[in-house]
């Protein structure tokens, strides 16, 4: 390479590398971004579904418990060097009957993520804890969607 040349591919080097360095390169847990997309789709799903007095309490639940599970992931992706203010597109249904079932399959998927081996202890109680509110999340959803079966 000529001399006169080398400046301008080192120039053009350090301008593509904030690009390179925001992708979400695989780290320790390479799912916690896709979880964080997951959780915020079954949280706005369960937000916006018109229900009965007794079915929003149970979603109310499940929003609290997935907005606890999105804090604690939130640090377990700081930790592993994620960049947390990626926000994939969601894909939500727009029928409201479907939304409660839609929501608990999300959260089923997101706790099977989630719950994956963690190799660094300083993640592992993060992970845990994000893993114990989704459980609570999918618990509180399947009391909402029983409620609907029976007509509470």
């Amino acid at each position: 390479m000529r001399i006169g040349n080398r400046p301008l591919v080192i120039g053009m080097l350090l301008a593509a590398l904030p690009f390179a360095a925001s992708a979400d390169l695989p780290g320790k847990h390479p799912y916690y971004l896709h979880a964080l997309t997951d959780l915020r789709t079954a949280r706005w799903m369960l937000e916006h579904r018109p229900g009965d007095a007794a079915v929003s309490g149970q979603e109310d639940v499940a929003i609290t418990e997935i907005d606890a599970a999105i804090g604690e992931i939130k640090r377990a992706s700081i930790e592993d060097g994620k960049d947390i203010h990626d926000h994939p597109k969601m894909d939500a249904p727009h029928d409201h009957p479907g939304r409660l079932h839609k929501a608990l399959e999300i959260l089923r998927k997101t706790h099977d993520d989630v719950a994956r081996e963690e190799d660094d202890p300083m993640t592992r109680g993060l992970r845990n804890r994000a893993v114990g509110h989704i459980d609570g999340a999918i618990h509180a959803t399947e009391k909402a969607l029983n409620d609907v079966k029976t007509g509470r």
